[in-house]
């Protein structure tokens, strides 16, 4: 067994309009090549300009972690050449970023750990390639180029791929709560490289660091980090450790192991120094301040701790709710107002993440979502009422009472009507009543269900139960 030593950087989009260094917009989504300029491009002749709310996120996300801000930094030119950096330089901060230090509590054999950052500083995302499938050419999409970014780099203080994700978690949330970024992985929006060794337990002497590139899910992060691990440890266990070299491997989900890439630049290879083009960076503490203006002082875990303790939670609960912003936010709301918070935060974590995860934001306000569980509880609507109810609120935003009279919705308690109805649907069904008089308790719920379907989940279903109950016994 050997001890895994992980440390990473994040690429983080900011919550920009314009790109990091030109007005372009940076929404995701356009057309190829339809949110570009000569800035951003890097044509001879153009002089960018630092976008000031870039600076100011930037800053915030300092703040978040608590990081140091560093009064004075300068952007770079880090000198490569690849396809979709036509100027064949990238603009980012290098000797002197924005922030440095700061951290993120992670759990550790029930212990909080601290994952030290080494630094936070600001670049320019390149381009992206396509690659047609069955075609002789690829074709490059200049709308990235220029997105602004933050660079957040860990110390190596991870120690498995599962903290690795448990940090990455903690991490988006954080941003996410204070503004900085929507960390859509599945948009580019937060990408990961993952560096990781290998060293003999007791030991402070690190094996060889081997880079993976750009992953961008926290499943894949997790699956990467796992192969690694085993194709180092079986190099090393069988001998051959000097087949690990200094490299950035990329991870090909679809066979399920790292490949190699490239050989591992070390800095100097990159030629790094100060663009020519962009002044000092000088921030006063004023400038300081007002980026932090609302910053959120509650961190991942103390924000899952509360939500345990205060809603009557489990771990598993408080952890789905406090990783979005939105969600948790939605349920701090709603959740001051309501006698019952578990059931309240059972129906945001099914229903309402259901709907959630197919689209863009939350569409049911707390208020609205009160209201309605509310109903549910009062009895005026039965649940799979109820469910209906909310997908019309979800996508129409009409009022809950408009909803349940257009959708004829409205529990029904009438005994009389229930009892003609249940009549007909047992007489109707002669085997389901057999088995469930030999012990079937599923040929019930099929009952219940046709009851429900003719009703279209209006009837009161504990009257309709007891209706099925009486109906059953008259039979011989």
């Amino acid at each position: 067994m050997y001890d895994i030593v992980i440390g990473l950087e994040i690429h983080v989009e900011m919550k920009t309009q314009t790109k990091l260094f030109c007005g372009c917009s940076t929404k995701f989504g356009a057309a190829p090549n339809t949110q570009v300029c000569p800035i951003c491009l890097g044509l001879p002749g153009t002089l960018p300009q630092v976008n000031k709310e870039a600076v100011s996120l930037a800053i915030r996300a300092g703040g978040v972690f608590g990081s140091k801000i560093q009064p004075i930094s300068q952007f770079s030119r880090k000198n490569y050449m690849y396809p979709d950096l036509p100027k064949a330089y990238q603009i980012t901060q290098y000797q002197e970023p924005i922030c440095t230090d700061g951290g993120i509590e992670i759990m550790r054999d029930g212990q909080r750990v601290m994952i030290h950052l080494e630094r936070i500083h600001m670049e320019e995302d390149p381009g992206k390639l396509m690659h047609p499938e069955y075609e002789h050419f690829s074709l490059a999409d200049y709308n990235r180029s220029g997105i602004p970014l933050i660079e957040i780099v860990t110390k190596p203080d991870l120690q498995s791929p599962e903290e690795a994700v448990e940090f990455l978690k903690a991490l988006r949330a954080q941003l996410d709560f204070a503004g900085i970024s929507d960390c859509r992985m599945d948009q580019g929006s937060m990408r990961c490289d993952a560096n990781i060794s290998l060293k003999e337990p007791g030991t402070e002497v690190l094996g060889t660091r081997v880079e993976i590139k750009n992953i961008n899910s926290f499943r894949e992060v997790q699956k990467a980090l796992e192969k690694e691990v085993k194709r180092q440890s079986d190099l090393l266990r069988f001998g051959e450790g000097d087949k690990i070299v200094q490299e950035t491997r990329k991870w090909d989900a679809g066979k399920g192991r790292t490949i190699p890439m490239r050989s591992k630049e070390d800095a100097e290879d990159y030629r790094f120094f100060d663009d020519p083009d962009l002044p000092v960076i000088q921030l006063t503490q004023e400038q300081i301040d007002a980026a932090w203006v609302d910053l959120p002082t509650e961190t991942a875990i103390q924000r899952r701790e509360r939500f345990q303790k205060c809603y009557s939670l489990n771990l598993d609960e408080a952890t789905k709710l406090t990783e979005d912003a939105v969600l948790a936010r939605l349920m701090d709301q709603a959740g001051q107002g309501h006698s019952d918070p578990r059931k309240l935060a059972t129906w945001i974590l099914t229903e309402g993440l259901r709907l959630y995860r197919s689209g863009e934001g939350f569409r049911v306000d707390a208020s609205t979502l009160l209201a309605l569980i509310e109903k549910i509880e009062s009895g005026e609507l039965s649940h799979s009422a109820a469910k209906q109810v909310f997908e019309v609120l979800w996508e129409k935003g009409a009022t809950i009472d408009e909803t349940i009279a257009d959708l004829g919705l409205k529990q029904n308690s009438d005994q009389n009507e229930l009892t003609a109805l249940i009549a007909k649907i047992v007489g109707e069904n002669p085997k389901a009543v057999e088995e469930i008089k030999s012990g079937n308790g599923k040929a019930f719920g099929f009952l219940m269900g046709a009851v429900m379907k003719a009703t279209r989940g209006a009837a009161n279903p504990k009257i309709a139960k007891s209706l099925i109950e009486a109906e059953i016994d008259k039979v011989n």
